[in-house]
């Protein structure tokens, strides 16, 4: 893709969000979030002021950046944070969050917004997260030289960075100070388009977020009540095809008592009715607490609510994560492997290298379902709370997993001081 190109993508993303504002919801939220963008920034932030500025896609790279603000945050107490969201399915989550000192909406690339945004927020290092790549505002960066950091980058071979039309994406690569990749797969690609003295592998910063989330676990109110003395499958992040194969396996599942606590990725009353249409007599968790004969009867919790999950993980026998269903993938694994939980996904997950080294070391299993009638599903179930051994093998080798692959957050935190990007 050449500048030219890119302008046109930049011109037709915008045109495209506009006329679907209307229509659609995520859309209006982006359109709206950025009304007087820079009025608002700049009446938000003082000019005097020494700024660090991260910027996530969306609510899962904010996870994986989330680590290394708040340790920033204690290490620089004179530096105010900026964090910014390009999806409004981060900012709209973490628009309150008082890790960062202000949280906006990334006005949209281009030469006039990446220019004028700088000269509001005059920052003294950025770092971007994973992946958000954007020319204009690499190129200010870079003319303006301000240390540029990418840190728990992901890279795989078809990608367009390596591919002969991907120039301009390799030039975006090549203004960053450095790069921070997760595996040495990614360093490897890296290295072989000529940027191997500015890439460093630390490994994947959310491992360290999800160890801290478990360090720091509160009880949630309400669960215990419905768990009573149950084995318990905690399904994260579902999506329609998790919940079907879900209620199937649930259907003829010998263990008893079983029961199921559902976390859908999709909260909105349409998917929730739907979920208690598939399983009758479940309760949501608005309505804790309900009566004990309620409860008795009910083997089904769909929590109706966003922010539960990570700590929801903690009551499970069982963890199963959505979207290994869908070509999309699966959804984050490690926030239940972190509390010795034996995972459960489907088929799509290779291009998940944390899922894929849970796999390899233990901690998850992926099963497929090709004739929709939860069979599979049903029988690991089954097959795991009646084989201790196997279990706790299993159990004890997601923990292990996750804790051995702590530490990407030092090792980003020891580069910035070594090269004394901020001073205290």
């Amino acid at each position: 893709m050449s500048v030219f190109f890119y302008n046109i993508f930049l011109f037709l993303f915008r045109l495209g969000t506009h006329l679907a504002a209307p229509f659609n919801a995520k859309a209006k939220k982006w359109v709206t979030g950025r009304k007087n963008i820079f009025q608002k920034l700049e009446a938000a932030i003082p000019a005097h002021e020494k700024i660090v500025w991260m910027h996530c896609a969306s609510l899962g790279e904010f996870e994986q950046g989330r680590p290394l603000l708040e340790e920033m945050k204690q290490q620089y107490p004179s530096y105010k944070f900026l964090l910014t969201f390009f999806s409004p399915s981060g900012y709209e989550v973490r628009k309150d969050y008082d890790g960062a000192d202000w949280v906006f909406y990334l006005p949209l690339d281009g030469a006039r917004n990446a220019k004028r945004f700088l000269e509001i927020v005059h920052p003294s290092l950025v770092i971007f997260v994973k992946y958000e790549f954007w020319f204009y505002y690499l190129k200010k960066i870079k003319y303006r030289d301000i240390p540029l950091l990418l840190v728990s980058a992901l890279f795989r071979k078809d990608m367009s960075f390596f591919k002969w039309y991907g120039a301009i994406q390799r030039k975006m690569l090549s203004r960053f100070d450095h790069l921070f990749v997760q595996t040495p797969a990614s360093k490897k690609l890296v290295d072989e388009i000529g940027l191997a003295n500015t890439c460093t592998v630390s490994g994947d910063t959310r491992f360290d977020r999800v160890i801290e989330i478990a360090e720091q676990f509160k009880a949630i109110n309400g669960i215990d009540q419905f768990i009573q003395n149950s084995k318990i499958v905690v399904a994260g992040s579902t999506w329609p095809e998790d919940e079907e194969v879900l209620q199937k396996a649930f259907t003829s599942i010998s263990v008893q008592p079983l029961k199921l606590i559902l976390a859908p990725h999709e909260i909105n009353e349409k998917h929730l009715a739907e979920i208690e249409k598939l399983f009758p007599g479940s309760i949501r968790y608005s309505q804790l607490p309900a009566t004990g004969s309620e409860l008795k009867a009910s083997n089904c919790l769909i929590i109706d609510n966003v922010g539960m999950l990570s700590k929801l993980y903690k009551y499970a026998d069982i963890a199963y994560i959505g979207g290994g269903l869908k070509s999309n993938g699966v959804h984050n694994v490690l926030e239940a492997a972190v509390y010795n939980k034996i995972v459960l996904f489907g088929p799509y997950f290779y291009k998940y290298t944390e899922a894929t080294g849970l796999v390899q070391a233990g901690g998850a299993i992926s099963f497929t379902d090709e004739k929709k009638d939860g069979v599979l599903l049903r029988q690991l179930i089954e097959a795991l709370l009646t084989d201790n051994a196997e279990y706790t093998f299993r159990c004890r080798a997601a923990g292990d997993y996750v804790r051995s692959n702590k530490g990407a957050t030092k090792k980003i935190l020891d580069f910035i001081q070594e090269k004394r990007l901020l001073t205290s």
